[in-house]
Parts: C-alpha cells; structure tokens; sequence
C-alpha cells in the first residue's frame, strides 16, 4: 500500500490500529485529526507521563477512549481515573482537564450535532 494515502483513507479501506498511528514523543502531546465534518472530528492523541491538557469547556459532548496507558480526566473539579480499554463522555459545557499518570494514548470524538 502507497505510503501517501491519507489515514482517512486508509481507515477507510482497512482496519486500523490506534496505537500504530501515533508515538509518544518525550515531554509532549501530540494529536492527529482523523477525520473532521461539519457534524464532528475523530482525533487521536499521543501523551507522555506528566503532560496534561488545562482545564477548558466545549460546546460539544465529547467521548474519549483510552487506547494505552492511564489518565485522570477532571470533570467540574471530580478527577475519574480512566485506564486502557476504558471510556469516558465529557459533557458539553462542564469543565475539564485531562493529565497522563503514564505514558497514554486516547482517541477523541467530539459530536457537533
């Protein structure tokens, strides 16, 4: 298969795993959009340990699925521990901050309608 398809479509043609499409990089996040609509986005993000996404609100319920590793996902102040294999919906307008306790990985899919 051609290197220069797009993983869109290449999720498109053949299963795909997460935890291949992206690498932890040292003292970092790092995000790949996998698909982006009007209706929605599919993004996976790669986390060292220790790194973490500020507290902020969205518009939109979002559904996060650990993929590897373990984070603490803060909603409105409450911190839920979510390990791989597991799943979590954050609310559209609640506030939260996401912190990797190891290094993880998490696919993101935000619902816009």
């Amino acid at each position: 298969m051609s290197e220069k398809k797009s993983l869109e479509t290449r999720i498109r043609e053949q299963a795909v795993a997460w935890t291949d499409e992206l690498s932890v990089q040292s003292d970092a996040i790092v995000s790949k959009t996998l698909i982006e609509q009007k209706t929605g986005t599919i993004t996976v993000f790669a986390f060292d340990k220790g790194q973490a996404l500020s507290e902020h609100s969205a518009p939109f319920d979002a559904f996060v699925h650990i993929l590897s590793g373990q984070m603490t996902v803060t909603l409105s102040g409450q911190p839920v521990h979510v390990r791989e294999g597991q799943s979590l919906i954050m609310p559209a307008g609640v506030p939260h901050a996401l912190y990797a306790d190891e290094s993880a990985r998490m696919l993101l899919v935000m619902i816009r309608s």
